[in-house]
């Protein structure tokens, strides 16, 4: 085979229809786009979600409440998972949480919280610690790094 053999399958590739050629070609006059209204001006676009002028949906719907747009949203962990999953003297942090399949891959930055009881002394790194989680690591012995 060469370069000068290679073609399109057959069928493949249809020429497009020229409208708006005369009456003899049947796509005369409007070209296909009907008389006056919207979709038959140049340039016509319909904005997304648009109802053809009916209220849209989005503005139906009741508002509640606030979101702020600098909120960040943590993976958070107990102490009484991490106490349950980890030996003596580990070294804790996001990574180790995976591998050990505690929590799922996840871009969030990890929050550590205070509940339950811890018996060993670790070695925690994460993004924030809750009062009493830092208060219980420290107690057992253990270190808090914040990442």
């Amino acid at each position: 085979m060469k370069l000068h053999d290679l073609h399109p399958t057959e069928g493949s590739r249809n020429r497009h229809k020229r409208v708006g050629r005369g009456d003899g070609s049947n796509w005369g006059g409007t070209a296909g786009r009907g008389h006056k209204g919207h979709k038959s001006r140049t340039g016509r676009s319909i904005r997304h979600h648009f109802e053809g002028g009916q209220t849209p949906y989005f503005r139906r719907l009741p508002k509640r409440g606030f979101k702020s747009f600098d909120h960040v949203e943590y993976l958070v962990i107990n102490l009484s998972v991490i106490d349950k999953a980890f030996s003596a003297n580990e070294e804790v942090d996001a990574e180790t949480l995976i591998k050990k399949g505690i929590v799922c891959k996840s871009t969030l930055p990890l929050k550590v919280l205070g509940n339950g009881e811890i018996t060993k002394s670790l070695k925690v790194k994460a993004a924030k610690f809750s009062e009493a989680a830092k208060s219980k690591i420290e107690a057992a012995g253990g270190v808090c790094e914040t990442v």
